[in-house]
């Protein structure tokens, strides 16, 4: 006989709760990748074979050395809001201006 277990949605009062926090709180989704939320908009990157695969590695490494478990859309969230926040406090020193300069 089957069993149905009956886990928290994604329209669990709670997590609507959780989520309704998380976005009044633009300052810190500003300077910090949004994590695991649900996410209204969306983009597509196209990323050579050898960047999907540094990124794999990354997610596994992340996995296996830090005991931290994310996705790719996670790091790569993580990774766009450190490069704002360099580009937003170093300005034309930031790392990232550099690099888009010598591309």
């Amino acid at each position: 006989m089957p069993r149905k277990v009956s886990l928290p949605g994604s329209n669990d009062p709670l997590r609507e709760a959780e989520i309704a926090g998380l976005r009044s709180s633009t300052d810190a989704a500003a300077s910090r990748g949004s994590g695991r939320v649900r996410h209204e908009e969306k983009i597509t990157v196209y990323v050579s074979r050898a960047e999907l695969l540094r990124l794999e590695h990354a997610r596994l490494g992340l996995r296996a050395e830090h005991g931290i478990a994310v996705d790719r859309g996670r790091i790569v969230r993580e990774a766009v809001a450190a490069a704002l926040d360099g580009l937003e406090a170093e300005g034309s020193e930031s790392e990232l201006l550099r690099r888009l300069a010598g591309s």
